[in-house]
């Protein structure tokens, strides 16, 4: 067995540098503050409903009835989660509750999608001023 040389040393440190670069670059778009919240819920491509999440309080469930299927949505206080689908795998109701941006649910076999996004707040640092 050959034993690790200096340059092995320095390749291997460099790549595990490198391998946190995305994280670093990526994590300042992700942490971005948002002024709202909303859940987009598309069936089979096109917007069903969209909640927002930020002002919402309370607990409220949905009843979705397609020609694909039936799903039971639970949304409270900013967070919106499948309780039920009566599709097979059931994998959307195992998914649990989302409520960050970016975050998603999806049923395939009823052509559900629920998406978190979110409306950017304005920060000093963005404002353009002009006179």
């Amino acid at each position: 067995m050959k034993t690790l040389k200096k340059l092995d040393v320095v390749i291997i440190v460099f790549l595990l540098i490198l391998s946190f670069t995305p994280h670093l670059i990526f994590s300042k778009s992700l942490s971005k503050e948002y002024s709202s919240t909303y859940a987009n819920i598309k069936l089979s491509g096109k917007v069903y409903d969209t909640i927002d999440l930020s002002s919402f309080k309370g607990e409220k469930t949905l009843d979705i009835k397609t020609s694909h299927g039936i799903n039971k949505i639970l949304i409270k206080d900013g967070s919106i989660q499948i309780l039920d689908a009566n599709c097979s795998d059931k994998l959307c109701v195992r998914q649990g509750s989302i409520s960050k941006v970016g975050e998603t649910l999806v049923c395939l076999p009823h052509k559900l999608i629920i998406e978190i996004k979110g409306d950017e707040s304005e920060s000093l640092d963005d404002m353009i001023l002009s006179h």
